[in-house]
């Protein structure tokens, strides 16, 4: 079927008022950046949508990129016609043809005003023209196929195909946040779902050797792969963990380790991310999954800092958590036989509802302060980047 065109509309970002265009700038920029191996596709830039022009460009191969761009609401597969009713009759009857079905409905929206029929006669006309020469029938409330119209200033644009893309806001629109990356199925998403927000990530893995396997690190950065088709550099900062978390299983009744060492692992990120300039951490927790995510366990866990958490999976059933790692590709690499630090040192009675004092008198006996100073001087970095 050939097309001319790709529609793409924006959305939420209509909701932005006077940062608008900054927003759609950035979308637009994005775009351009994540099409670029495509190298005869041209673009055209409104207030309200974008077009991208194919130039013989494969159109699937396009769209498996735009469906995974932060910020488009929604894309249709477009014709141009004249600005003129014989030649919109021409299109979507050519479109009607190749569609399959065997009732049909048209619609239509007349955004150049100066256009001399209105909406309703165009729909008639259209559909008259195609009734007369297809078999087909209308069928206004459930038909096999639609034929859109859409008439602006600079053409008539005919499709039947409106394909949902990401939604949320334009990478980079919304700051930048510290992700708490474990290697399990919980966090990529969670890195997903603020991508989809607009919010650039990094990620920082606490990694315990010689207690991990070094696969781990391997299984991180081939969920990061993925995850680069959303942002095309993620930079992950690993840890060294080992000495902090031996000290805590000296120092504490084990019901408590966990909840300790989610304390001391706070600590680290909000050091790390206000040392980099990074205004808020985010993880994969989702309340009540585990012992540490009670509302109990995250209260007293949360004492730790006073920047902003984030955890965009907090009321998110499992299955459902599962099904996006699918959606995104990184579910088989979430499930890889390696565990990290938490799995390996989860105790067997954890406590769900800890108390903070508690929590205090066990870390009484560690000096954690230099621990951590250490911890964060000794941080590896590895930039994952996509694929030139």
């Amino acid at each position: 079927m050939k097309i001319d065109k790709i529609m793409l509309r924006f959305g939420e970002l209509c909701t932005k008022g006077k940062n608008k265009k900054f927003f759609i700038k950035t979308l637009n920029d994005n775009i351009e950046n994540a099409l670029k191996h495509f190298k005869s596709l041209t673009y055209e830039f409104y207030y309200d949508h974008t077009y991208i022009n194919l130039n013989d460009e494969d159109v699937e191969e396009v769209m498996e990129v735009i469906k995974r761009v932060s910020g488009i609401h929604s894309a249709s597969l477009v014709r141009v016609a004249n600005k003129d009713i014989e030649d919109i009759k021409r299109v979507a009857l050519e479109l009607a043809k190749e569609s399959e079905g065997k009732t049909f409905k048209v619609n239509s929206k007349r955004g150049d005003k100066t256009f001399p029929i209105v909406s309703f006669d165009i729909v008639r006309m259209v559909a008259s023209n195609i009734l007369k020469n297809l078999d087909l029938s209308v069928d206004v409330h459930n038909p096999d196929i639609i034929i859109n119209i859409e008439v602006r200033n600079e053409a008539a644009y005919i499709f039947s195909k409106t394909i949902k893309c990401a939604g949320g806001y334009p990478l980079g629109t919304g700051g930048k946040v510290l992700m708490m990356l474990s290697g399990g199925i919980d966090s990529p998403v969670a890195c997903y779902l603020m991508m989809k927000r607009g919010i650039k990530i990094e990620c920082i893995h606490y990694a315990s050797p010689p207690y991990t396997n070094v696969a781990v690190i391997e299984k991180l950065k081939d969920i990061l792969k993925e995850l680069n088709i959303y942002q095309s550099e993620i930079r992950l900062h690993i840890i060294p963990f080992t000495k902090i978390q031996e000290r805590i299983y000296e120092v504490s009744n084990e019901s408590y380790a966990i909840t300790i060492m989610r304390r001391m692992m706070y600590r680290i990120a909000s050091r790390f991310a206000i040392k980099n300039n990074i205004k808020a951490i985010a993880n994969g927790e989702s309340l009540g999954q585990v012992a540490s995510q009670t509302i109990e366990s995250v209260n007293v866990i949360n004492e730790v800092t006073n920047i902003p958490v984030i955890r965009p999976l907090a009321i998110f059933d499992k299955l459902d958590i599962i099904q996006i790692a699918k959606d995104i590709n990184t579910y088989e690499i979430s499930i890889r036989p390696y565990e990290d630090c938490c799995t390996i040192f989860a105790p067997r009675n954890p406590k769900t509802k800890p108390d903070l004092n508690e929590c205090l008198k066990f870390e009484e006996k560690m000096d954690y302060d230099n621990m951590i100073n250490t911890a964060i001087e000794n941080v590896e970095t590895i930039v994952i980047k996509a694929e030139e």
